[in-house]
């Protein structure tokens, strides 16, 4: 993996942590940013070592989302044309894939967030599993303040969050939700009175589900998502055949065992992926 300019990365005890560190221009997103995170989050799929991925941030907002000058200088949005127009959807359909990577990674994402999370920054969030706020934090669909629709998540992920009324409100006004109000609706689990004891929260949250078999996790976070896009029945039939494809009775008398014994559990972790592209012939 190249070095990172927008991000730190540590891996510890199973835990990894991606940092937004780019303070001074309040973590907006512009195109090094989006290949970064695209690689490091393949990075982390791929290797299977991380069984938990905590996002946080530096300085006095998480996000204020994308760099406006990105559509300035570096991303043409050609609109003269019906081949422009059409181009705009294959680039930000290369840009959902990016965010859609969070959701489908093989562990569970945590976000904690401070300060402002904006635009880009909730889409962002919205395809983690869970979040994390201070008390200072809200978060704001700032794109129809600048007269465009939200375009990379956000309308698609949000009301499955939240009531449709809520993200209709928000999506239509601009209005900042701020964080006590975002815990009334479940867009956030937790809000804390500080950066370091939401951080310190969302570790030991971490450290939890890192405690947990991987591939019991994996097969968990696939069946909610599964089960949140289709109806009971499907999902029925889907978790029993994921369950017969993961089940493990070396697992689960590990977990048994280890509760007697009062310590902590010992589970391999995921199996590194190699895609076969990149197999040498």
């Amino acid at each position: 993996m190249n070095p990172l300019t927008c991000f730190s990365l540590s891996t510890s005890d199973h835990i990894a942590h991606l940092v937004l560190n780019r303070p001074e221009a309040m973590n907006t997103m512009h195109p090094t940013f989006w290949r970064e995170l695209d690689e490091v989050l393949t990075h982390i799929h791929k290797a299977g070592d991380a069984r938990v991925l905590v996002i946080s941030s530096t300085g006095k907002h998480f996000s204020a989302g994308m760099a406006l000058e990105t559509f300035s200088g570096a991303i043409a949005m050609d609109d003269q044309s019906p081949e422009g127009r059409a181009a705009i959807f294959d680039m930000l359909a290369d840009m959902q894939a990016t965010f859609t990577k969070l959701e489908t990674l093989r562990i569970p994402v945590i976000a904690a967030i401070q300060g402002g999370c904006i635009g880009g920054a909730v889409d962002m969030v919205t395809a983690c599993c869970l979040r994390y706020a201070t008390a200072d934090a809200f978060f704001c669909i700032q794109e129809i303040n600048i007269g465009m629709v939200a375009d990379v998540g956000t309308l698609q992920r949000l009301p499955k969050l939240v009531p449709l009324a809520v993200v209709k409100e928000l999506a239509y006004t601009g209005r900042r939700l701020p964080a006590q109000k975002a815990l009334g609706y479940g867009l956030v689990n937790e809000v804390f009175d500080s950066a370091d004891a939401m951080l310190a929260a969302a570790l030991q949250c971490a450290k939890e589900i890192a405690a947990k078999p991987p591939v019991a996790i994996w097969g968990t976070k696939q069946a909610i998502h599964y089960t949140r896009d289709h109806s009971v029945d499907d999902a029925l039939k889907q978790m029993g055949w994921l369950q017969g494809a993961i089940w493990s009775n070396q697992h689960v008398r590990e977990a048994v065992t280890a509760m007697k014994e009062k310590r902590a559990s010992d589970y391999p972790g995921l199996s590194p992926l190699q895609y076969f592209n990149e197999i040498g012939l």
